[in-house]
């Protein structure tokens, strides 16, 4: 009886509100959307609680007043689902309002059950959000910024002017002398100064952020309305969130620093929207200036954005010494006024799918702030996103070398548009366990004061680690200590390692990465569900899956979610049902975009057995070819220093040698490698020495206090102990190698195209371009299977890997980066010989060896 009329509450008040004379008009315009566009879904996603119907006819508009006749839905009435299930224990957090509804000791008619929406956005939480702007600009270290940057301009001009003769003659203190040449020059410190000082002021100004308590409830209920529109689901773990609540609660001054991964732009907002609708205070968002666009920026900064420059120093090699001071000040004044502050380790959004390399500008100055006792401590707070399908589009265009199409008022709009015209699947936010940067700093120091060898534990620093207070150095030091930068390298590396580790599987991701790395040409329907249940099973445990279900329905809806741009669904000649990837290069590069979220994973797996197959290749008597443990260890190490700015394979505080044996031992209990074994009981006690291992190490990873993998220096049995080729599983060790063939097809390319550089500088824009001319070429020719590896990404991480090894040399020259070969491989072909050999030693090779041998 109370459903039925507040049902009938409701829709006099919804009638009244528009009025009759606004119903008819608005009725005949929205028919006619009806009928040219997609606007049914878009309405119905806007207005929940409607059920609007329409005849496709505009000859029947006589019947319109029935067909738009308004009917409530009862609230216990499930919605119609456009998607999989998602994750266990998970929810969509569009259908969660815990502000809403009747409350205890509330009247009986609560206007929140009319209004779920509009009483969530108004009864949560409101945070005071104090401005530190003007702390900022009152600031005496700024102030002090401001001279120094007047010095250097000064110092400039007077060098414009006159050369070495005047700044020799300051030099020597003759300041009287200088000021006099100043004023003839028509040079004015003084004006500098000022320049200085309103440059400061507009540096603040482009920065600052100025978020608010009405613009977040806005906003928040807009976006209840909107995300349904082309989401069909924003998913947490309620349990997270109590997580941070918890958090907040043992510790109300410490501030959160959440820290996800990047992949779009939506990114920036939808932390905030949930953090905001479960009575969190909203942080701070560092966001690149290019997003300071008409009115999105200004609906960015109310929303917490504060705006950082994408190239901090203008000119390669000079510091901006004020905006690193302005900046450096911002976040710290942040941390102490109380406010939570999210930024994006990785810079910009990933375009290859997989984790990017962090960076540590912004972490230092947190750590700095903890370090001078600015703030007593902060949490770090890793968080993982993901989407089903990529609401920014793709990479593509940037990944083929072409130029980015930069940020505008009218690209915002048409995406906005074309989103609301799309169906995007589910959104996935993972909030992980949040670890405290006083206890980082204590553990690294407590490693540091160690005694004994430390060969097997990572060591930040060789002795405690010690701060200075700076004015300009974006690091927080003026000369950055090497134990400094250890330290923000080690928690930014673990922090992206965390993130990728906990980033939930999607039914997208599977997808892709069943179709690139086992049936690049398709496969049967079947076939791929019993794959997609297979790639399950061995995911059990080790990463959450943000999807269940049927595996034959989870691959239809990833196929529609995916578009018939990327993949085709046809019938063979015997009516089954055939799913493969569109043959374009452009296609394989975007589903590689989906699956590489679970590249990582596979990867040291990927490099063991690449690197096993290379080692058996060289076996001269293919009948009785193995390979020692040792052996194959100490090449898969070399191997994986390859990927080093390509992946982060292993925490700081893990031993990778550790890790490689535990992947071993994986592949040993899955039959991917036999182990020779002299009897029946030697087998039995390396299986369950394997098995301890295992269990060990996955013990250790859950403990941070014991995160550290130490590796026995002396099994020298078990390093003894000769691997053989398992021909049984043939098929399951290709799938695997095939992980990271993409990769190493890149590297392999950049490395044969050195030879251009032999007694020739290069610009590095014109030597990618020429890498990607290339690899495109080998696609097309055929000579290279994977158009995924035309990837820009990739070929700059080879290029940072050759300059690491002093292989090539990077100069600045007016702002362009030039790159040549190093003298040693200058002068000698043989030397440049050795590098492209020890590259190619991580390119599968299946025309070769037992790959060849099988293959029919």
């Amino acid at each position: 009886m109370l459903t039925t009329v507040l049902n009938f509450a409701q829709r006099v008040a919804e009638i009244s509100l528009l009025g009759g004379i606004e119903i008819a008009s608005v009725a005949l315009i929205v028919y006619y959307i009806f009928a040219k566009t997609r606007a049914p879904v878009i309405i119905a996603g806007l207005f929940p609680n409607l059920n609007l119907s329409y005849r496709s006819s505009l000859g029947k508009i006589n019947t319109i007043r029935s067909d738009l006749l308004v009917t409530l839905r009862s609230s216990n009435e499930p919605k119609v689902q456009n998607s999989v299930a998602h994750g266990i224990g998970t929810q969509n957090m569009l259908e969660l309002t815990p502000q809403s509804g009747q409350k205890p000791f509330k009247r009986l008619f609560d206007w929140g059950v009319v209004f779920p929406y509009l009483a969530q956005v108004v009864r949560s939480e409101k945070f005071e959000y104090r401005q530190v702007t003007e702390i900022v600009h009152n600031d005496v270290v700024l102030k002090h910024a401001i001279k120094q940057a007047a010095e250097l301009t000064l110092r400039e001009q007077r060098y414009a002017k006159n050369g070495h003769r005047l700044l020799t003659r300051s030099a020597s203190g003759d300041q009287a002398a200088a000021e006099e040449e100043d004023e003839k020059q028509g040079i004015s410190y003084q004006a500098i100064l000022h320049k200085q000082e309103q440059r400061a002021i507009s540096i603040l100004k482009d920065m600052g952020s100025t978020l608010n308590n009405g613009l977040l409830a806005f906003t928040s209920w807009i976006l209840y309305k909107l995300l349904p529109c082309f989401l069909s689901g924003v998913v947490t773990n309620t349990k997270q969130i109590e997580m941070l609540k918890t958090a907040t609660e043992k510790s109300p001054g410490t501030p959160l620093i959440f820290v996800p991964l990047h992949r779009s732009h939506l990114d920036y907002i939808m932390v905030t929207w949930i953090l905001t609708n479960n009575d969190i205070r909203s942080p701070l968002v560092a966001a690149g200036n290019n997003l300071q666009i008409p009115v999105f920026g200004g609906l960015l900064r109310g929303l917490g954005a504060f705006f950082i420059k994408r190239k901090i120093d203008p000119v390669e090699g000079k510091k901006d010494v004020l905006y690193r001071a302005a900046l450096h000040l911002y976040l710290t004044h942040a941390l102490k006024q109380g406010h939570n502050v999210e930024f994006f380790i990785e810079g910009g959004r990933t375009r290859t799918g997989k984790p990017c390399m962090p960076k540590g500008g912004i972490l230092s100055v947190i750590v700095n702030a903890f370090m001078d006792g600015s703030i007593p401590d902060a949490l770090l707070v890793p968080v993982s996103v993901n989407y089903e399908r990529l609401v920014d589009g793709n990479f593509v265009r940037e990944q083929k070398g072409e130029k980015k199409i930069p940020e505008s008022f009218s690209k915002a709009i048409s995406g906005i548009w074309k989103a609301l015209r799309s169906n995007y699947g589910l959104m996935r936010i993972d909030f992980n366990e949040p670890y405290s940067i006083r206890e980082l700093v204590n553990s690294y120091n407590k490693i540091a004061r160690e005694d004994g060898n430390m060969a097997k534990v990572y060591k930040p620093a060789a002795r405690t680690l010690q701060h200075n207070q700076s004015t300009s150095s974006l690091y927080g030091t003026d000369v950055v200590c090497e134990e400094h930068r250890n330290l923000i390298e080690s928690i930014s590396r673990q922090v992206v390692f965390d993130c990728a580790a906990a980033t939930s599987v999607m039914s997208t991701n599977a997808l892709a990465f069943l179709l690139l790395t086992r049936y690049r040409n398709g496969a049967e329907e079947q076939i791929l569900a019993a794959a997609l249940d297979d790639l399950r099973n061995s995911l059990y445990g080790c990463k959450d899956i943000g999807f269940s279900g049927e595996s034959s329905q989870i691959l239809a809806y990833a196929c529609d979610l995916l578009g018939s741009g990327l993949v085709t669904r046809t019938r063979d000649e015997n009516g089954r049902l055939v799913i493969r990837a569109v043959s374009s290069v452009e296609s394989f590069i975007e589903l590689a975009y989906y699956s590489n979220m679970l590249t990582p994973h596979f990867a040291l797996s990927s490099i063991l057995l690449t690197t096993f197959h290379a080692l058996l290749s060289e076996v001269e008597n293919k009948n009785e070819a193995k390979v020692s443990r040792k052996k194959l260890m100490d090449n898969a190490l070399e191997n994986c220093q390859i990927y080093r700015y390509e992946f982060i394979l292993n925490k700081p505080t893990q031993v990778l040698e550790s890790l490689l044996y535990k992947h071993l031992d994986d592949l040993l209990i899955s039959g991917c490698i036999r182990a020779e074994q002299l009897d029946v009981e030697v087998e039995n006690a390396e299986e369950s020495k394997r098995l301890a291992r295992s269990l060990a190490a996955d013990c250790l990873d859950d403990d941070a206090e014991d995160d550290y993998l130490h590796v026995a220096n002396g099994d020298s049995d078990g390093d003894a102990t000769q691997l053989l080729f398992a021909s049984e599983t043939l098929q399951q060790q290709r799938y695997i190698c095939e992980v990271l063939a993409p990769f190493a097809w890149t590297y392999v390319t950049v490395a044969h195209s050195l030879q251009i550089l032999h007694r020739n500088s290069m610009l590095e824009s014109e030597f990618i371009s020429f890498v990607i001319n290339d690899l495109t070429g080998k696609v097309r020719r055929g000579s290279c299977l994977y158009a995924e590896s035309i990837s820009t990404d990739s070929v700059r991480n080879c290029l940072k890997l050759l300059e690491k090894w002093s292989v090539i040399e990077v100069c600045n020259q007016q702002g362009l980066r030039l790159i040549s070969l190093n003298t040693l491989y200058e002068m000698s072909r043989e030397s440049l010989n050795t590098i492209v050999k020890k590259i190619d030693a991580i390119v599968p090779k299946f025309n070769a060896g037992h790959f060849a041998e099988a293959t029919p």
